[in-house]
Protein backbone atom coordinates (compact mmCIF):
# COMPACT_ATOMS: atom_id res chain seq x y z
CA UNK A 1 0.00 0.00 0.00
CA UNK A 2 1.48 3.40 -0.96
CA UNK A 3 2.46 5.96 1.61
CA UNK A 4 -0.40 8.38 2.22
CA UNK A 5 -0.69 11.97 3.33
CA UNK A 6 -2.49 10.90 6.50
CA UNK A 7 -0.89 11.72 9.86
CA UNK A 8 1.97 9.32 10.59
CA UNK A 9 0.09 7.27 13.20
CA UNK A 10 -2.95 6.84 10.93
CA UNK A 11 -0.77 6.02 7.92
CA UNK A 12 0.95 3.28 9.94
CA UNK A 13 -2.42 2.00 11.10
CA UNK A 14 -3.77 1.99 7.55
CA UNK A 15 -0.71 0.08 6.31
CA UNK A 16 -1.37 -2.65 8.89
CA UNK A 17 -5.04 -2.76 7.91
CA UNK A 18 -4.01 -3.06 4.27
CA UNK A 19 -1.83 -6.07 5.06
CA UNK A 20 -4.72 -7.65 6.97
CA UNK A 21 -7.06 -7.11 4.03
CA UNK A 22 -4.55 -8.78 1.73
CA UNK A 23 -4.69 -11.87 3.94
CA UNK A 24 -8.48 -11.99 4.08
CA UNK A 25 -9.53 -10.83 0.62
CA UNK A 26 -8.66 -13.86 -1.58
CA UNK A 27 -11.86 -15.60 -2.51
CA UNK A 28 -13.11 -18.36 -0.15
CA UNK A 29 -10.65 -17.35 2.58
CA UNK A 30 -13.38 -16.38 5.04
CA UNK A 31 -15.32 -19.53 4.20
CA UNK A 32 -12.24 -21.62 4.97
CA UNK A 33 -11.55 -19.85 8.25
CA UNK A 34 -15.17 -20.15 9.38
CA UNK A 35 -15.22 -23.84 8.50
CA UNK A 36 -12.40 -24.39 11.00
CA UNK A 37 -13.88 -22.13 13.68
CA UNK A 38 -15.49 -24.87 15.76
CA UNK A 39 -13.16 -27.85 15.78
CA UNK A 40 -9.94 -29.17 14.17
CA UNK A 41 -10.55 -31.07 10.95
CA UNK A 42 -8.74 -33.31 8.55
CA UNK A 43 -8.53 -32.41 4.87
CA UNK A 44 -11.14 -35.04 4.02
CA UNK A 45 -13.53 -33.42 6.53
CA UNK A 46 -12.96 -29.90 5.28
CA UNK A 47 -13.42 -30.64 1.58
CA UNK A 48 -17.13 -31.65 1.70
CA UNK A 49 -17.96 -28.47 3.66
CA UNK A 50 -16.34 -26.33 0.96
CA UNK A 51 -17.90 -28.02 -2.03
CA UNK A 52 -17.69 -24.79 -4.04
CA UNK A 53 -13.92 -25.29 -4.32
CA UNK A 54 -12.74 -27.33 -7.27
CA UNK A 55 -10.18 -30.10 -6.95
CA UNK A 56 -6.76 -28.62 -6.30
CA UNK A 57 -8.04 -25.33 -4.84
CA UNK A 58 -8.31 -26.21 -1.16
CA UNK A 59 -4.75 -27.39 -0.47
CA UNK A 60 -3.10 -24.13 -1.66
CA UNK A 61 -5.52 -22.12 0.48
CA UNK A 62 -4.74 -24.14 3.57
CA UNK A 63 -1.02 -23.79 2.87
CA UNK A 64 -1.27 -20.01 2.42
CA UNK A 65 -3.38 -19.52 5.55
CA UNK A 66 -0.89 -21.65 7.45
CA UNK A 67 1.97 -19.50 6.17
CA UNK A 68 0.05 -16.38 7.22
CA UNK A 69 -0.25 -17.77 10.73
CA UNK A 70 -4.05 -18.01 10.69
CA UNK A 71 -4.21 -21.82 10.58
CA UNK A 72 -2.09 -24.44 12.34
CA UNK A 73 -1.24 -27.75 10.70
CA UNK A 74 -0.73 -30.58 13.16
CA UNK A 75 0.49 -33.96 11.94
CA UNK A 76 -0.61 -36.74 14.26
CA UNK A 77 1.08 -39.37 12.09
CA UNK A 78 1.94 -39.80 8.43
CA UNK A 79 -1.70 -40.22 7.32
CA UNK A 80 -3.41 -38.06 9.92
CA UNK A 81 -3.05 -34.28 9.63
CA UNK A 82 -5.36 -31.88 11.44
CA UNK A 83 -6.00 -28.23 10.60
CA UNK A 84 -7.20 -25.76 13.21
CA UNK A 85 -7.38 -22.03 13.68
CA UNK A 86 -4.33 -20.55 15.35
CA UNK A 87 -4.86 -18.10 18.24
CA UNK A 88 -4.32 -15.34 15.66
CA UNK A 89 -7.00 -16.87 13.45
CA UNK A 90 -9.39 -17.24 16.37
CA UNK A 91 -8.94 -13.54 17.13
CA UNK A 92 -10.50 -12.76 13.72
CA UNK A 93 -13.95 -13.50 15.13
CA UNK A 94 -14.74 -9.82 15.75
CA UNK A 95 -13.44 -8.81 12.32
CA UNK A 96 -15.52 -11.38 10.45
CA UNK A 97 -18.57 -10.56 12.57
CA UNK A 98 -18.23 -6.85 11.71
CA UNK A 99 -17.83 -7.61 8.00
CA UNK A 100 -20.80 -10.00 7.96
CA UNK A 101 -23.00 -7.59 9.92
CA UNK A 102 -22.21 -4.72 7.55
CA UNK A 103 -22.96 -6.85 4.50
CA UNK A 104 -26.23 -8.11 5.95
CA UNK A 105 -27.35 -4.57 6.80
CA UNK A 106 -26.08 -2.50 3.89
CA UNK A 107 -25.69 -4.69 0.80
CA UNK A 108 -28.63 -5.40 -1.45
CA UNK A 109 -30.29 -8.79 -1.23
CA UNK A 110 -32.16 -10.73 -3.89
CA UNK A 111 -35.70 -11.94 -3.38
CA UNK A 112 -37.18 -15.31 -4.24
CA UNK A 113 -40.69 -16.78 -4.01
CA UNK A 114 -41.56 -18.81 -0.94
CA UNK A 115 -42.09 -22.43 -1.97
CA UNK A 116 -45.23 -22.77 0.12
CA UNK A 117 -46.92 -19.36 -0.18
CA UNK A 118 -45.45 -18.07 -3.42
CA UNK A 119 -44.81 -14.70 -1.76
CA UNK A 120 -41.48 -13.00 -2.33
CA UNK A 121 -39.06 -13.20 0.57
CA UNK A 122 -35.57 -11.81 1.05
CA UNK A 123 -32.86 -14.31 0.30
CA UNK A 124 -30.76 -15.32 3.30
CA UNK A 125 -27.07 -14.71 2.70
CA UNK A 126 -24.58 -16.82 4.71
CA UNK A 127 -22.35 -14.73 7.02
CA UNK A 128 -19.21 -15.88 5.21
CA UNK A 129 -20.57 -14.59 1.89
CA UNK A 130 -21.64 -11.29 3.44
CA UNK A 131 -18.12 -10.86 4.78
CA UNK A 132 -16.45 -11.72 1.48
CA UNK A 133 -18.73 -9.34 -0.44
CA UNK A 134 -17.76 -6.46 1.86
CA UNK A 135 -14.10 -7.35 1.45
CA UNK A 136 -14.56 -7.11 -2.31
CA UNK A 137 -15.75 -3.51 -1.90
CA UNK A 138 -13.06 -2.25 0.44
CA UNK A 139 -10.11 -4.04 -1.16
CA UNK A 140 -10.67 -2.57 -4.61
CA UNK A 141 -7.71 -0.52 -5.84
CA UNK A 142 -7.09 2.51 -3.56
CA UNK A 143 -10.49 1.95 -1.89
CA UNK A 144 -9.31 1.75 1.73
CA UNK A 145 -6.89 4.74 1.51
CA UNK A 146 -9.61 6.84 -0.13
CA UNK A 147 -12.17 5.92 2.52
CA UNK A 148 -9.70 6.74 5.29
CA UNK A 149 -8.74 10.04 3.64
CA UNK A 150 -12.40 11.06 3.32
CA UNK A 151 -13.10 10.10 6.94
CA UNK A 152 -10.12 12.22 7.98
CA UNK A 153 -10.78 15.27 5.80
CA UNK A 154 -14.55 15.23 5.26
CA UNK A 155 -15.64 16.85 2.02
CA UNK A 156 -12.67 16.84 -0.35
CA UNK A 157 -11.92 17.38 -4.01
CA UNK A 158 -10.39 14.70 -6.16
CA UNK A 159 -7.18 16.70 -6.32
CA UNK A 160 -6.93 16.95 -2.52
CA UNK A 161 -7.62 13.25 -2.18
CA UNK A 162 -4.87 12.47 -4.68
CA UNK A 163 -2.45 14.54 -2.61
CA UNK A 164 -3.31 12.43 0.43
CA UNK A 165 -3.49 9.00 -1.17
CA UNK A 166 -0.82 9.34 -3.88
CA UNK A 167 1.65 12.01 -2.71
CA UNK A 168 3.60 13.05 -5.79
CA UNK A 169 1.61 10.63 -7.93
CA UNK A 170 -0.74 10.99 -10.89
CA UNK A 171 -4.15 12.18 -9.67
CA UNK A 172 -5.85 10.70 -12.75
CA UNK A 173 -5.20 7.26 -11.25
CA UNK A 174 -7.89 7.98 -8.64
CA UNK A 175 -10.74 8.88 -10.99
CA UNK A 176 -11.74 5.28 -11.65
CA UNK A 177 -11.48 4.15 -7.98
CA UNK A 178 -13.54 7.17 -6.88
CA UNK A 179 -16.23 6.44 -9.47
CA UNK A 180 -16.35 2.84 -8.25
CA UNK A 181 -16.77 3.92 -4.62
CA UNK A 182 -19.61 6.22 -5.69
CA UNK A 183 -21.23 3.38 -7.67
CA UNK A 184 -20.87 1.07 -4.66
CA UNK A 185 -22.65 3.61 -2.46
CA UNK A 186 -19.73 4.21 -0.10
CA UNK A 187 -18.97 7.74 -1.30
CA UNK A 188 -21.24 10.60 -2.37
CA UNK A 189 -20.26 12.99 -5.13
CA UNK A 190 -21.09 16.58 -4.20
CA UNK A 191 -21.22 18.98 -7.10
CA UNK A 192 -18.69 18.70 -9.89
CA UNK A 193 -15.51 17.66 -8.11
CA UNK A 194 -16.10 17.16 -4.38
CA UNK A 195 -16.60 13.87 -2.56
CA UNK A 196 -17.69 12.81 0.91
CA UNK A 197 -18.40 9.54 2.69
CA UNK A 198 -22.00 8.42 2.37
CA UNK A 199 -24.05 6.99 5.22
CA UNK A 200 -22.95 3.54 4.06
CA UNK A 201 -19.32 4.65 4.02
CA UNK A 202 -19.55 6.01 7.55
CA UNK A 203 -21.17 2.77 8.66
CA UNK A 204 -17.89 0.97 7.86
CA UNK A 205 -16.53 2.32 11.17
CA UNK A 206 -16.97 -0.99 13.07
CA UNK A 207 -15.28 -2.86 10.22
CA UNK A 208 -12.20 -0.67 10.12
CA UNK A 209 -12.10 -0.40 13.90
CA UNK A 210 -12.02 -4.18 14.30
CA UNK A 211 -9.48 -4.59 11.48
CA UNK A 212 -7.23 -1.97 13.08
CA UNK A 213 -7.44 -3.60 16.50
CA UNK A 214 -6.72 -7.08 15.12
CA UNK A 215 -3.81 -5.87 12.97
CA UNK A 216 -2.21 -4.10 15.94
CA UNK A 217 -2.91 -6.91 18.41
CA UNK A 218 -5.21 -4.74 20.52
CA UNK A 219 -8.50 -5.59 22.15
CA UNK A 220 -11.51 -5.29 19.78
CA UNK A 221 -13.09 -2.69 22.08
CA UNK A 222 -10.12 -0.35 21.65
CA UNK A 223 -11.27 3.10 20.54
CA UNK A 224 -10.00 4.38 17.20
CA UNK A 225 -8.83 7.96 16.58
CA UNK A 226 -10.42 8.09 13.11
CA UNK A 227 -13.22 5.51 12.99
CA UNK A 228 -14.69 6.41 16.35
CA UNK A 229 -17.94 5.03 17.75
CA UNK A 230 -19.78 8.29 17.11
CA UNK A 231 -19.42 8.87 13.38
CA UNK A 232 -20.51 12.15 11.85
CA UNK A 233 -23.76 12.03 9.82
CA UNK A 234 -23.61 11.94 6.06
CA UNK A 235 -24.18 15.27 4.27
CA UNK A 236 -27.70 16.32 3.34
CA UNK A 237 -28.85 18.71 0.67
CA UNK A 238 -31.17 21.61 1.60
CA UNK A 239 -34.29 19.70 0.57
CA UNK A 240 -33.34 16.75 2.77
CA UNK A 241 -32.28 14.45 -0.05
CA UNK A 242 -29.06 12.53 0.37
CA UNK A 243 -26.22 13.89 -1.71
CA UNK A 244 -26.05 12.45 -5.24
CA UNK A 245 -29.80 11.77 -4.95
CA UNK A 246 -29.51 8.00 -4.72
CA UNK A 247 -32.11 5.95 -2.87
CA UNK A 248 -30.09 5.50 0.32
CA UNK A 249 -31.71 4.04 3.38
CA UNK A 250 -32.03 6.40 6.32
CA UNK A 251 -28.57 6.86 7.89
CA UNK A 252 -27.81 4.81 10.92
CA UNK A 253 -24.80 5.91 12.96
CA UNK A 254 -22.77 2.95 14.20
CA UNK A 255 -23.56 3.70 17.84
CA UNK A 256 -23.30 0.11 18.99
CA UNK A 257 -20.86 -2.73 18.27
CA UNK A 258 -21.70 -5.03 15.37
CA UNK A 259 -24.24 -7.66 16.29
CA UNK A 260 -22.95 -11.15 16.94
CA UNK A 261 -22.83 -13.30 13.84
CA UNK A 262 -22.41 -17.05 13.86
CA UNK A 263 -18.85 -17.89 12.89
CA UNK A 264 -19.91 -20.95 10.96
CA UNK A 265 -22.38 -21.84 8.27
CA UNK A 266 -22.57 -24.97 6.17
CA UNK A 267 -24.74 -23.25 3.59
CA UNK A 268 -23.30 -22.91 0.11
CA UNK A 269 -22.87 -19.36 -1.26
CA UNK A 270 -25.93 -17.90 -2.92
CA UNK A 271 -23.77 -16.00 -5.40
CA UNK A 272 -20.15 -15.15 -5.97
CA UNK A 273 -18.25 -12.15 -4.68
CA UNK A 274 -17.49 -11.15 -8.25
CA UNK A 275 -21.12 -10.10 -8.61
CA UNK A 276 -20.68 -7.18 -6.23
CA UNK A 277 -19.58 -4.68 -8.85
CA UNK A 278 -21.83 -5.90 -11.66
CA UNK A 279 -25.30 -5.23 -10.27
CA UNK A 280 -25.28 -1.54 -9.36
CA UNK A 281 -24.99 0.40 -6.14
CA UNK A 282 -24.33 -1.71 -3.07
CA UNK A 283 -25.45 -4.78 -5.02
CA UNK A 284 -24.25 -8.33 -4.66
Amino acid sequence: MPTTGLPRSLATDLARVGESLEMLSPRWTVWTLMTLSETPMRYTEIKPRLGMLQDGQLAPRLARLTADGLIQRQQEHIRHVNYRLSPRGQALTEVIAALASYGDTHLDKATKPNRKTGELEVERIPPAQNAEDVLTLITAKHAAPLLWALRCEGRSSGRDLAAMVLPGGNSSLLYSPLRQLVADGLVDRLGHSDFQLSAQGLALAPVFRSLSAWAAGRRPQHEHPLWSEQAAPAPQLPDGRWAANRPHAAPVAPASPPRTVSMFSHAQPARTSAAVSSMGSRAR
